[in-house]
């Protein structure tokens, strides 16, 4: 078995060889297909995966050290989930952070002055392809009632908003209170970074790897 050290510990770009490809399903955000990949000693597998486009998250934290968290029904897993602000990367060459300052003003109705890159993940890599940028947005403000135009559909309408202190939301995550990925990730990420006041996080647009 080769030796690893610390340094070496960095996730890294790599395609193994597909010999074929079977599209199973297709829908509006989306899809499943099959890979025939080429494994190692010249063996072949089928590896079945979702295709995303990939999506945002946004935890915003304001003067006082809360996070804002949104109540959500996610009816894949039969649950009411506290998350944060989210969504899908559905406009084509859009920055990633105007993306997330998008979903914080839709569904939260806040804007933020300042936004770093908080962590960035894949959401279930054996099984899907969607990675998930979570960003820091602070210096918030409420955008008034007369400048909101956008109207809440299906799962969205009537999401409560909390204000949760960073600390206790890290307790939350902990206790398994909490059990959405980008809001566990940001959550400790955040909580973490807060150790050097957030000073050596990546800026909103820093490239993903």
């Amino acid at each position: 078995m080769k030796r690893i050290g610390v340094a070496d510990v960095a996730d890294s770009p790599e395609e193994w060889e597909v010999v074929a490809s079977f599209d199973r399903f297709e829908s509006k955000i989306i899809s499943v297909r099959t890979d025939r990949v080429r494994m190692p000693l010249d063996d072949t597998a089928d590896r079945d995966y979702v295709t995303h486009p990939g999506s945002v998250a946004v935890l915003a934290l304001d003067e006082h050290e809360r996070v804002l968290m949104l109540r959500q029904y996610r009816h894949p897993v039969r649950g009411m989930l506290w998350e944060l602000p989210a969504g899908i990367r559905d406009v084509s060459g859009e920055p990633t952070w105007l993306t997330a300052a998008r979903e914080l003003a839709e569904e939260a109705a806040y804007r933020a002055t300042t936004w770093h890159t908080l962590v960035d993940l894949y959401s279930s890599p054996g099984m899907t392809n969607e990675r998930i940028r979570v960003f820091l947005a602070r210096g918030l403000t409420e955008i008034p009632e007369s400048e909101r135009d956008f109207e809440h559909h299906h799962e969205e309408i009537g999401m409560p908003v909390v204000w949760v202190p960073l600390a206790e939301a890290v307790g939350k995550v902990q206790s398994g209170m909490i059990h959405n990925s980008p809001a566990v990730a940001g959550i400790l990420a955040a909580y973490a970074a807060s150790a050097d006041g957030f000073a050596s996080l990546r800026p909103a647009d820093a490239p993903e790897a």
